[in-house]
């Protein structure tokens, strides 16, 4: 191991840093962020957007530079300026209450959430009650709760939730549905829980887990296991980033959380030599180049970097903004 007292050409120490692939941006964060871009485009400015469009600030920022006013509940937007649904989903009865004010909106929801909502609606519509995987207050499933009636759905977060979980005695049969954003291997600990005790539990068609949280811990779990410390680009509110911290935790390295380079501490990485790096789905590549430079100034750096995966998913946008 190189030590701290020890230096290569540049008077720098050594730093062998090994960048997951595929990271950063997945399609439905893309594709949110065009819509807004776009719709800016075509209406001027402002154009709202219900709550954030992703959760990253830098994006946010951006956004809001180029015109977006954020705002939390649709009363705050005015008659007669559109208004963008996040990427994370919302409630039916926000487009319905949109509609009834005759606003114009535009929903940025990830199709691979939208899949999950239409899921629900059928499992609904066979009367089987849904047994819902997922961390109580996150957007994705205040929105996908808010496609069926109350008490249409349970939201199990834990294992100790799914040998709790008792389903209503009018249920016909039982469901289970996920969150887009889980860690892999705590979803299919409590999946596994609830095909044990309900052998006839109907199994979503499909992983409810999109392709990018997948890949982007398939891609932490590799770079961790020759890594002794992985730094993780994200906010504190994505769901996704935070994963990929407990993914790199498990996999035996240290990890930390940030969302900018500012926030490195420096003193964290003595003694390290090889260090992971990788990005949340909503962390933009700039952010990964700013810390690759901000550890430049540090440190002799060999970047290395490790694809697990390859990714070619692109969402369409919708009708009226393709050329905006």
């Amino acid at each position: 191991m190189v030590t701290d007292t020890q230096t290569g050409p540049s008077g720098r120490r050594p730093l062998t840093l090994l960048i997951a692939a595929p990271r950063g941006f997945c399609a439905g964060v893309d594709r949110a962020i065009t819509i807004v871009e776009r719709a800016i485009a075509k209406y001027g400015a402002p154009v709202y957007v219900r709550h954030e469009i992703v959760h990253n600030k830098f994006v946010v920022d951006g956004l809001r530079e180029q015109g977006a006013i954020f705002v939390e509940e649709l009363d705050e937007v005015p008659d007669d300026r559109p208004v963008v649904f996040s990427a994370h989903g919302v409630p039916k009865v926000v487009p319905q209450n949109a509609e009834s004010r005759g606003l114009d909106f535009l929903d940025a929801t990830c199709p691979l959430v939208s899949k999950v909502h239409r899921q629900a609606e059928r499992q609904m519509d066979a009367g089987r009650h849904i047994a819902f995987i997922g961390h109580k207050g996150h957007p994705e499933v205040i929105g996908t709760f808010g496609q069926v009636p109350d008490g249409t759905m349970t939201l199990i977060e834990t294992v100790e939730d799914a040998e709790a979980f008792v389903p209503p005695a009018d249920a016909n049969g039982l469901a289970f549905l996920t969150q887009t954003t889980l860690s892999v291997d705590d979803t299919a600990q409590i999946m596994a829980v609830l095909q044990r005790r309900f052998p006839d539990i109907v199994a979503p068609k499909g992983e409810d887990i999109c392709y990018a949280t997948s890949n982007r811990q398939a891609a932490v779990k590799a770079i961790a296991e020759r890594a002794q410390a992985v730094l993780v680009i994200g906010a504190p509110n994505s769901s996704n980033s935070l994963r990929l911290v407990e993914v790199a935790e498990r996999g035996g390295a240290r990890a930390m959380l940030i969302q900018r380079a500012a926030e490195i501490p420096i003193d964290w990485l003595d003694g390290i030599d090889t260090l992971g790096l990788t990005a949340g789905a909503s962390a933009p590549e700039v952010l990964v180049r700013e810390v690759v430079n901000a550890l430049a100034q540090h440190f002799d750096v060999r970047e290395e970097q490790v694809k697990t995966a390859e990714e070619t998913v692109a969402f369409k946008l919708p009708r009226g903004l393709e050329a905006a």
